[in-house]
C-alpha cells in the first residue's frame, strides 16, 4: 500500500514538473525570447510611429507665424507583402510600373523588415480615396505626420524650412530614420532639437487581409508622442512684412535689432520667397527653381552677403581714436582733398561735425593717428604694431567672426589684420601707404549686414551689445541661453560715444546733414550713412541708425545694391521702418510711394 502510494505522489510531481517545464517554455516565449517575439511581430504586429506634432513659432506680439498641418506618409515592410495586382495599385497612386519597380527595389535595399515610406505626403483627398482599398496591398498601411505652414508667406530666410533627412544625418544621429524631417535652414534648423518633439510608438494587430483588429497587448506597449516646444521670437512680422514690401524691386537687406534686448525686430533679405513653396511636395518642383534664379533668391543677404561697410565705419575709427587718446572730441582736421576725395563741404573742426558732413581726409588723419604711432623706428613695424591694435578693437565690436547669432550660417566678414596684409604685400612690405583705404571702410574690410545693425546698437547702447537673437522665451518660460543675456562690451568708454551720437543726429536733422531723408517728425533719428565702393556697377547704398535718440528702441542696418549714395535710397528706408516700428503709421505717404515705385534690380552700370 506505501509503495503505491509512493508511486502516485511520484506520477504526480513528474506531471506537475512538465507542466511547469511548459509554462516556463511559454513565458519564455511570450515575454523573453525575442526571436520568436520578432517572428510574431512581422507576421501579426504592426508598429507604427507616432509622430509628434512640431512646435509652434510666434512673433513678440503673439502672432502665430509657423503651425502644422496633416500630410499622409503610405508606407511598406517589404517582407510582409503579398502578391499583389500591381496594374491596380498603380492605378490607384498613379504610378507608372516603372516608377513602383524602383521604389520597391530601393525600399528592400534599404530594409525588408523595418517600415520605409513609399510614397509622401499624399494629399487629403488621396487619403480619403484609398483608405477603403488599402486592405488589398498586404504590407502597405498609412502613417500620419505633420507638415508646415507659414500664414503670413514672409520671413523665409529667418524661418527656414524643413526637407528630409539625409543618410548622413542619419548615421551621425540616431534619432532619425529614412522619411523624416529635419530643419534645413532658419529658426527650423536653429532650434531643431527643441521644435521636432519626440516620436511615439503604437503596436497594431494585423489580420490577413491588411486589416487593423485592435491595439497590441491592450496598448500596454505604446508609447505617446511628445509635441515640440512653442517658440516665441522677437520678430515683429508686421515690421518684417512691411520691410520686404520696401525692398521689392531691390537687391539688398534690413535688420532691426531691439538694443536693450538684442532681440531681432526684423531681417529682411532682398529678394526672397514664400515659404510656403518649399513645404512638402511643393519643394521638388520649387528648390530647382528658386536654386537657379540668377538673383538668388534662397541666399540670405542679411547673414552672408560680406560687403566694404563704407563710411558707417568712421563711427568705429573716431571711437578707438578717442580710446587711445590719440584725438579728443573736440580735435579738428582741415578737409585736404589731395589726400583722399571727399565731396564739397566746410572742414570738421570736431568729431561730432566729421560726422554729420562724412569728411573723407578727416578719417585718413585720423586713422593715420590710430596705426603711426612711433611705438618702432621702422614705419613698416610701426604700422604693424598699430594695425594689430586696431584689428583686435574693431572685432570687440562685433566684426570678423566674433558675433555670437542663434540665425544659422552667419558669415565671419574680414577684418584684415597683419597676417593677412604679410600674406599679401610680404612681411616688411607694407605701410599706413598700403592700408589708408581702410579709414573710409573700404579696401580689404568686409562686413556682413547684420553685422551692421549691431554696430548701431552698440552706440544707441553706449557701448556694449546684446548678440543679436530670434528666440525670446520657450514656451511659457521667460528662459533664453545665457550668451543672450550678458552684455558684451566693447572696450571703449561711454563718454565717448556722446559725440558720435551728437553727430549722426545732426546727420539727419541739419542743413549739411548727409541723411536728411531719414528724419522722422517728433522723433530724434541718429544715423549714418555709407556709400560702399562697388567696381562691378554703382555704388551700393548703405545706412544705419536708431531711434529714439533717448532710451533707443530701435537700430536697424539697410543695404541696398547698386543704388548708389547712402541717403538716396538706404536712409529713408530706414526712417520708414523705424517709424512703422515706434508709431504704427507712416506721416510721409509721398516718401513711402517713391520707395514703393523705385525699381533698382537693373540700374545702369556706372562706366
Amino acid at each position: 500500500m506505501n509503495n503505491f502510494t509512493n508511486r502516485k505522489y511520484i506520477i504526480g510531481a513528474i506531471f506537475i514538473s512538465i507542466g511547469l517545464i511548459f509554462l516556463i517554455r511559454l513565458i519564455n516565449i511570450q515575454l523573453i525570447n525575442n526571436k520568436y517575439k520578432l517572428d510574431s511581430d512581422s507576421n501579426v504586429l504592426r508598429v507604427i510611429t507616432q509622430y509628434p506634432a512640431r512646435g509652434l513659432v510666434y512673433d513678440r506680439k503673439g502672432v502665430l507665424l509657423v503651425y502644422n498641418e496633416a500630410a499622409y506618409d503610405l508606407m511598406l515592410i517589404p517582407r510582409q507583402l503579398k502578391e499583389i495586382d500591381t496594374n491596380a495599385f498603380c492605378k490607384l497612386f498613379e504610378l507608372t510600373k516603372e516608377e513602383f519597380i524602383e521604389k520597391l527595389t530601393k525600399i528592400k535595399n534599404y530594409s525588408t523588415y523595418k517600415p520605409s515610406v513609399f510614397e509622401k505626403e499624399l494629399s487629403t483627398e488621396a487619403y480619403a480615396n484609398i483608405q477603403d482599398q488599402l486592405y488589398k496591398f498586404p504590407g502597405f498601411f498609412i502613417e500620419t505626420r505633420t507638415l508646415r505652414s507659414y500664414p503670413n508667406k514672409n520671413a523665409a530666410h529667418l524661418l527656414g524650412y524643413i526637407g528630409e533627412v539625409t543618410p548622413g544625418i542619419i548615421e551621425k544621429d540616431n534619432y532619425y530614420k529614412s522619411g523624416d524631417y529635419i530643419g534645413k535652414s532658419g529658426i527650423e534648423l536653429a532650434y531643431e532639437d527643441l521644435l521636432r518633439g519626440k516620436r511615439g510608438v503604437k503596436k497594431v494587430m494585423v489580420d490577413v487581409h491588411n486589416r487593423e483588429k485592435g491595439r497590441y497587448l491592450n496598448g500596454t506597449e505604446d508609447t505617446l508622442s511628445i509635441s515640440g516646444k512653442t517658440l516665441h521670437t522677437g520678430i515683429d512680422i508686421d515690421l518684417q512684412t512691411y520691410g520686404e514690401l520696401l525692398m521689392q524691386n531691390k537687391i539688398g537687406s534690413i535688420v532691426a535689432i531691439e538694443p536693450s534686448s538684442g532681440e531681432i525686430l526684423c531681417l529682411v533679405s532682398s529678394p526672397s520667397y514664400n515659404p510656403n513653396m518649399l513645404v512638402g511636395r511643393e519643394v521638388r518642383k520649387n528648390y530647382p527653381i528658386l536654386s537657379k534664379d540668377s538673383l538668388n533668391p534662397l541666399f540670405n543677404r542679411a547673414t552672408m552677403a560680406q560687403y566694404p561697410p563704407g563710411s558707417i565705419f568712421k563711427t568705429i575709427q573716431a571711437l578707438i581714436a578717442m580710446q587711445e587718446g590719440v584725438i579728443t572730441e573736440n580735435t579738428g582736421f582741415s578737409c585736404l582733398k589731395n589726400l583722399v576725395g571727399c565731396h564739397n563741404h566746410p572742414s570738421a573742426t570736431d568729431v561730432a561735425s566729421s560726422i554729420k558732413m562724412s569728411c573723407n581726409p578727416y578719417y585718413f588723419q585720423v586713422f593715420k593717428k590710430i596705426i603711426q604711432q612711433n611705438k618702432a623706428k621702422s614705419i613698416y613695424k610701426d604700422s604693424e604694431i598699430g594695425l594689430a591694435e586696431w584689428s583686435k578693437r574693431v572685432k570687440k565690436f562685433g566684426f570678423g567672426g566674433t558675433l555670437q547669432t542663434d540665425i544659422p550660417g552667419v558669415k565671419n566678414g574680414l577684418v584684415p589684420g597683419v597676417e593677412f596684409y604679410n600674406k599679401w604685400y610680404g612681411e616688411g612690405r607694407w605701410a599706413f601707404s598700403t592700408i589708408f583705404s581702410l579709414s573710409i571702410g573700404q579696401g580689404e574690410l568686409g562686413v556682413i549686414p547684420i553685422q551692421m545693425a549691431n554696430l548701431a546698437a552698440i552706440i544707441a547702447n553706449k557701448g556694449f551689445y546684446y548678440s543679436p537673437h530670434i528666440i525670446k522665451r520657450v514656451d511659457e518660460k521667460a528662459t533664453i541661453p545665457d550668451m543672450f543675456k550678458q552684455k558684451n562690451y566693447v572696450g571703449v568708454d561711454a563718454k565717448y560715444f556722446e559725440p558720435i551720437i551728437d553727430g549722426m543726429h545732426r546727420v539727419t536733422s541739419e542743413a549739411g546733414g548727409t541723411a536728411r531723408r531719414a528724419k522722422i517728425e517728433g522723433i530724434e533719428v541718429c544715423g549714418k550713412t555709407g556709400t560702399a565702393q562697388n567696381p562691378h556697377g554703382e555704388d551700393h547704398s548703405v545706412f544705419i541708425a536708431f531711434a529714439p535718440k533717448d532710451n533707443p528702441k530701435i537700430a536697424i542696418a539697410v543695404y541696398v545694391e547698386n543704388a548708389g549714395f547712402g541717403g538716396t535710397w538706404a536712409a529713408p528706408i530706414a526712417s520708414l521702418m523705424m517709424e512703422k516700428y515706434l508709431t504704427d503709421s507712416i506721416s510721409n505717404k509721398i516718401k513711402e510711394q517713391r520707395i514703393l515705385e523705385a525699381n533698382l534690380m537693373n540700374v545702369t552700370p556706372k562706366k
